[in-house]
Formats: C-alpha cells, sequence, structure tokens
C-alpha cells in the first residue's frame, strides 16, 4: 500500500504595481528540509490514524510552518494528487491550495525545516527540484490567473 502524505500549497498575493499583472504578485511558501538532501517542498506530512487528508493538511502546515487554520483561506476547487516512489515504495501526496489571508504572518519553523522563503513562480520552480512539483506549482498558478 502506498504511504499517504497531504500538504498545503501556501500562497499570498502582494499589492501589485500598477504596470504588474495580478498574477505576478503571487509568492508560494516553500520550506527547505532540515535533513536529507535539503530539497524544498511545500508544508507537508504523513496521515494520522483517525484523520482525514485535509485534516492532516492543516496539522502538517501549522506543526511545520505555524500557520493556524484561522491564518488561512482554503481555495475551493483545487486539489492535486502526486503518485512518486520514496526508497522504493509507492507514496501519494494530496496538496490543496490556500492563501495566507494576512500576507506579512509570521512563519515559525519546526525542527524538520531549516529555511523558508516566498517565492515567485518562476523561482519556485528553480527550488522545487522535482519535476512533478515544479508542474504542480505551475497548475497551481494558472488556476490563481484564471479564477481571479
Amino acid at each position: 500500500m502506498a504511504v499517504r502524505a497531504c500538504g498545503l500549497i501556501i500562497y499570498r498575493r502582494l499589492q501589485p504595481s500598477p504596470s504588474s499583472k495580478a498574477a505576478d504578485s503571487i509568492e508560494y511558501l516553500l520550506l527547505q528540509t532540515s535533513y536529507g538532501t535539503h530539497h524544498w517542498t511545500p508544508p507537508k506530512g504523513h496521515v494520522d490514524p483517525g484523520e482525514d487528508d485535509l485534516q492532516t493538511a492543516f496539522r502538517e502546515t501549522q506543526e511545520e510552518a505555524g500557520l493556524q487554520a484561522s491564518q488561512l483561506t482554503l481555495v475551493e476547487g483545487y486539489r492535486k494528487e502526486l503518485h512518486y516512489p520514496v526508497h522504493g515504495k509507492p507514496k501519494t501526496v494530496v496538496y490543496w491550495l490556500a492563501e495566507v489571508k494576512d500576507c506579512n504572518t509570521e512563519i515559525k519553523l519546526s525542527e524538520e525545516h531549516q529555511a523558508f522563503r516566498w517565492l515567485k513562480l518562476e523561482d519556485a520552480c528553480k527550488f522545487a527540484e522535482y519535476e512533478d512539483m515544479q508542474a504542480t506549482l505551475k497548475d497551481v498558478h494558472q488556476f490563481l490567473s484564471s479564477n481571479k
């Protein structure tokens, strides 16, 4: 059976300059792991017994980034499943999309992560080394750009 993890792709909207498009003011939150290859990822983690997937996503976001559910707005209509092997075993990660209500909200990292960054799409894709994560970020950006 596949290992299952869930998380939130968190974004914020900065005040766009008059000459920029609204989509250019979006930044995504990525956390750098303090273990392994120190890869960059949205907050996510394994489903605990008795939890549903969305509860897991909110709990992991609170544990890893210090963001409470009350500080976020879940975006309706977006859910993405990624499937990939980890140490030879299948893994499924389910992501939802959420916006921080206050773009200046403080991020409080857990011991699992050593750094965080708010990044525009192009930079977020450079930091997220895995192709499926890059594709997911582009997909999210397209979704947000077409659902203003």
